[in-house]
């Protein structure tokens, strides 16, 4: 009986998937490849459309300026403030701040 019942329920699952795979719309729909990419036979000239010089020159210039933002940021992290609070304290106590060369001879 269980075996029975386990059948059943395994071959309704597989009915289930294939409904589901094609969708319930019988058998599936295949268009043939026409060999062109993008619709346009070798050779044939590319037409530019009204919008993608602008499309493309706003993108540019969005770029260089974000990049030229990133590049100019100022310095904001902790480690870099607490440095120069460091050297501030260390000038108003009178400590060295650059020390002098010595050579190591081996």
């Amino acid at each position: 009986m269980f075996a029975r019942r386990f059948a059943q329920l395994s071959t309704r699952s597989i009915a289930a998937r294939s409904r589901l795979m094609r969708g319930g719309h019988g058998e599936q729909q295949f268009n043939e490849p026409g060999g062109y990419l993008f619709d346009r036979k070798p050779g044939q000239k590319y037409e530019e459309e009204g919008w993608e010089t602008i499309y493309i020159g706003g993108f540019t210039i969005a770029f260089a300026l974000i990049g030229l933002g990133v590049y100019y940021k100022p310095d904001t992290r902790v480690r870099t403030w607490a440095r120069q609070e460091a050297e501030r304290q260390m000038r108003e106590e009178g400590d060295l701040l650059e020390y002098k060369r010595t050579d190591y001879r081996a």
